[in-house]
């Protein structure tokens, strides 16, 4: 008899634990998609561009692009520059005619334009020049350059020597 009363305690104690158990996971996996719906709807920006994944809008390509995508443009000051947020990066629209500009530091791009087929890309002072890579200009002055290679690049080599 006293088997049997242990045994049912037992197993009452042990159906109750798992009851417990699965209330407090149901609890934290609610928690946890709260607070995550919460981030994604408030993250997105008048474009519907996801910000934290380095998303923006293209004004030329009419869609979310990441910016490091396109072509890279080094200050002139430090042509080495390992440091992406202070490149400037191109885009071009599908036909070429269009050329956005993203400055490091600022929040909006440029739109520059090209005038007829193998001439440079300009707007308000600025001007894209397209010869061994890219140069842009602002009142004459060269202060980006780049080989016209889209992406990051890479300096270094990962082998010894």
């Amino acid at each position: 008899m006293k088997k049997s009363i242990l045994l049912l305690i037992l197993i009452f104690g042990l159906q109750s634990c798992k009851w417990t158990d699965k209330s407090t996971k149901d609890e934290k996996v609610t928690k946890v998609e709260d607070s995550t719906s919460a981030v994604v709807v408030n993250d997105k920006d008048e474009n519907g561009c996801l910000a934290s994944a380095g998303y923006i809008w293209s004004k030329v390509n009419k869609e979310c692009i990441k910016v490091f995508t396109g072509i890279q443009l080094n200050p002139i000051a430090n042509l080495e520059n390992e440091d992406e947020t202070l490149s400037a990066y191109i885009l071009f629209n599908e036909d070429g005619d269009q050329a956005e500009l993203y400055l490091p530091n600022e929040t909006s791009s440029i739109v520059l334009e090209q005038q007829s087929k193998g001439k440079s890309w300009e707007y308000d002072g600025w001007q894209l020049i397209k010869g061994n890579g890219y140069s842009l200009k602002q009142a004459d002055r060269i202060i980006f350059s780049g080989d016209g290679e889209i992406g990051k690049k890479v300096t270094g080599s990962d082998t010894e020597q």
